[in-house]
């Protein structure tokens, strides 16, 4: 819209004609106009270069009908004298009452009149009539620009009472001429189609780009003509040129032809790169950041590439406006170039104030704390980047520009403008999932992590289904002091039946609290260090063999039909490193924790758990709408020392679980790994003596435990989701991925069970401490940055499973973490 702005922004020079009837020179007493309405005397006077006593003849009439044209007020004036008298008679210019507008679509309304407003035709302005045409002309350009050549404009003129008019614009844009063939003459190195591969005009669309079109269009034929330039310069043509450029039509004015003439030229290679100018006595640094070796293949990408390293080098020093340019030096006899790299740093600039815009929810404060260009220093552009990416990873704004603009008053300061663009930071943590085998499962909570604009994160989390009822309350300071130690700290309490979450059977109640405390070590590296109490009563424990040796260990197996309780205090402490350049929907950067979690020896269960996760992603684009992501989760869990006599074991409520639609997704939610193991005895003790397992005993497989191990990978690549505008690339993300993993017991003994007939009824099962026993499955994704929170649709489709497992095909979440 920018071309058919400066279209209609075309100055035109009225055209001015002097009466018919010669005017001989003559002395004024006296200056009458007529005609005027809207226009005040006093005003058009001011226009007249005439006053009483002057003299005037014909050149003077013609300098006063100029001069009453260039006030814009009138569209008619004629020049008449009554012995000594100037009489002026004008017509005034009508004023425009309505502009009205009808048959456009591919030019929306509001563009339409900002254009002619541009132009100053507007409601309540004075019709210019001469500039209609040149209106009508840049609309007709701007048309043919995109291919419609059918198209016609022609603005009506509606005369209204009191002098005003009613402009309409009837718009006729017809269908725009479809690219029936390009054609690229005289290369030679490279074939037409890998040259037209490069190309945003086509003559040929596959078959399913249902929605694309071959529709001609000038800016883009430029555009890809650079791009051809372009190609050829990185692949050493240096005296690559385009001859010419012809654009026919088919007589029905439907259909294009473009022709391409190139001269290719020969390859040149480097012979030497020469740095010249002021090298502030970086030379040897600057030398080393130049990627371009003697004797390589001349690429104009790597000498763009080369300029903009050395500018941003210079730029970490307080050269924000430094001239790098390359001076080709070419030899046509022996196919070299010498690149003489000549910089110019300029001076040094200085940051005078920091400004933020868009923020209309989070404070200046929480976005300033991010921020590591400092007022009153010499400006940064790697610390620029750096606030950016800090801000981005706080994951409250869609969008992070930044802007510097120089001081009129001294050219040595600029401030320093960060932009940015607020998204829902709060999240209703809800999901509704459909499994095969589990059916629907409903959960529900809410979480801000931009409390009033803050910065800090307060979440309220309750949810019930049929399985499960809980509720806490989280908090999370991330600035408890200036130094950005943060202080996070949660209450919980919950209430589970597994046996209906189509897990093994039993009850738990806990409640609890456990707080924590974070030290930032540099910008990408944190540690925590935290302290927690839990209170577990468990209940309706079923008999099965991995409950019974927990009890071996920890407590009498002949209150397994009563209710019990653990008190258990915890230590823990963790690491985290992150690199990302987004806090939500990354696209590049990685980011890693690994965490430590034990109970104090005067815990009544003895435990640890180890745990790391980490994740990265590779653009494979730079506008980064293509990016492969790898992330893997790692958990391991174990008793230590012994209780009673016996060496201790992690308890079974404390295992790792897998499946569903945070992990191993094809799968149902938390059934991965061991499954309990019944044994049904076959033979009858007495006398209160202990029984003895028999080769003649049965095993049932019960449900799912997990396992004290856990290991889970996926392979993702992130696309452009169709059908979508470039807007909403930060809000909705589409990946296709491939998931790997599994969970297991190292405790379980294989042996002790491999030879048991299975009981009537009974899964298969295998050995639950084979780490090996690996599940996968594949699918497409599509996350949705809501109002309401992330939603998560996944379809996935298991290509790896083991016996027992329970699968689903399609699951949807909302609350998801990314």
């Amino acid at each position: 819209m920018r071309a058919v702005q400066s279209l209609l922004c075309a100055s035109v020079l009225a055209a001015v004609s002097v009466p018919s009837q010669a005017m001989d020179a003559f002395k004024v007493n006296d200056i009458r106009i007529d005609g005027l309405q809207r226009v005040a005397l006093s005003a058009a006077l001011t226009y007249v270069p005439v006053r009483k006593g002057d003299v005037v003849d014909q050149t003077r009439v013609a300098q006063i009908i100029r001069s009453l044209y260039s006030s814009t007020h009138f569209e008619n004036i004629e020049v008449l004298r009554d012995g000594h008298t100037l009489i002026i008679k004008v017509k005034e210019r009508p004023t425009i009452s309505s502009i009205d507008f009808s048959g456009n679509k591919d030019i929306k309304e509001e563009q339409l009149k900002q254009s002619l407003s541009d132009s100053n035709v507007k409601v309540g302005e004075p019709l210019d009539r001469t500039m209609l045409t040149q209106i009508e002309k840049g609309l007709v350009d701007f048309y043919y620009s995109v291919g419609k050549y059918d198209a016609s404009v022609k603005a009506q003129v509606t005369d209204l009472p009191r002098n005003r008019v009613g402009l309409k614009f009837i718009f006729k844009e017809g269908k725009a001429a479809s690219i029936q063939q390009i054609n690229i003459v005289g290369n030679k190195a490279f074939s037409n189609k890998e040259l037209l591969d490069q190309f945003e005009l086509k003559d040929h669309l596959a078959w399913w780009k249902v929605f694309s079109e071959k529709r001609y269009q000038k800016q883009k034929l430029e555009s890809d003509l650079e791009t051809l330039k372009s190609y050829y310069l990185d692949r050493g043509y240096l005296k690559f040129k385009v001859d010419s450029t012809q654009v026919s039509m088919t007589p029905d004015r439907s259909g294009v032809y473009i022709t391409v003439n190139v001269h290719e030229g020969d390859i040149y290679k480097v012979k030497a790169i020469k740095l010249t100018g002021n090298l502030l006595n970086k030379k040897d640094i600057m030398e080393r950041l130049v990627p371009i070796k003697p004797g390589a293949t001349y690429s104009g990408a790597e000498v763009t590439f080369t300029e903009n390293m050395l500018s941003k080098f210079l730029g970490r020093f307080g050269y924000a406006y430094p001239k790098v340019k390359t001076y080709p030096e070419v030899d046509p006899k022996t196919k070299e170039v010498t690149l003489n790299i000549h910089v110019e740093p300029g001076s040094r600039i200085y940051v005078h104030r920091i400004n933020f815009s868009g923020n209309e929810t989070t404070s200046d404060e929480v976005l300033r704390r991010e921020v590591r260009q400092m007022e009153g220093t010499w400006l940064s552009n790697s610390l620029v980047e750096l606030s950016k990416d800090r801000l981005n990873r706080l994951g409250f704004f869609d969008t992070v520009d930044s802007t510097t603009d120089r001081s009129t008053e001294d050219p040595d300061q600029v401030d320093v403008n960060f932009k940015v663009k607020e998204q829902p930071s709060g999240s209703l943590n809800a999901g509704i999932g459909y499994g095969s085998y589990g059916g629907l499962s409903l959960t529900a909570g809410i979480t801000q992590k931009n409390w009033l604009g803050t910065g800090k994160t307060i979440g309220i989390n309750s949810s019930t289904n049929s399985y499960q009822k809980s509720i806490s309350l989280s908090y999370l300071d991330p600035y408890f002091t200036i130094d950005a130690v943060s202080l996070g700290g949660k209450v919980y309490y919950t209430k589970t039946d597994y046996g209906s979450a189509y897990l093994e059977a039993y009850k738990q109640s806990a409640y609890g609290v456990n707080a924590s405390l974070g030290f930032p070590v540099n910008e990408y590296n944190r540690l925590s260090l935290g302290v927690g109490y839990k209170n577990s009563r468990l209940s309706s424990i079923s008999s099965y063999e991995q409950a019974l040796q927990f009890y071996e260990v920890y407590s009498d197996q002949d209150i397994l039909d009563g209710k019990i309780h653990y008190d258990q205090y915890t230590v823990n402490a963790g690491w985290s490193r992150r690199t990302l350049n987004r806090g939500t929907f990354p696209t590049a950067g990685s980011s890693q924790s690994a965490g430590f979690e034990m109970t104090t020896p005067n815990s009544e269960l003895k435990f640890y758990k180890l745990s790391f996760d980490a994740s990265n992603y590779f653009p494979l684009d730079r506008a980064q709408d293509w990016v492969f992501s790898t992330s893997v989760t790692l958990g391991y869990g174990q008793g230590y020392g012994k209780v009673n006599g016996n060496d201790t074991i992690l308890p079974f409520w404390e295992n790792y679980y897998a499946g569903g639609s945070r992990t191993l997704r094809g799968f149902e939610s938390n059934s991965v790994g061991s499954r309990a193991i019944y044994r049904e005895k076959t033979s009858v003790t007495g006398d209160g003596a202990p029984y003895l397992p028999s080769s003649l005993d049965q095993v049932y497989v019960g449900g799912a435990l997990g396992g004290n191990a856990k290991a889970v990978a996926t392979l993702e690549l992130i696309t452009p989701t169709p059908f979508l505008d470039e807007a909403y690339k930060h809000s909705v993300r589409t990946s296709v991925f491939l998931d790997v993993g599994n969970v297991w017991d190292t405790e379980f003994d294989y042996d002790e069970y491999k030879d048991l007939e299975k009981a009537s009824g009974s899964k298969d099962f295998y050995d639950y401490s084979d780490a090996s026993a690996y599940r996968a499955s594949f699918g497409i994704s599509l996350q949705w940055l809501s109002p309401m929170g992330p939603m998560v649709f996944s379809l996935a489709k298991p290509i790896k499973k083991q016996p027992g497992d329970q699968t689903e095909i399609f699951s949807f979440n909302i609350g998801t973490t990314f």
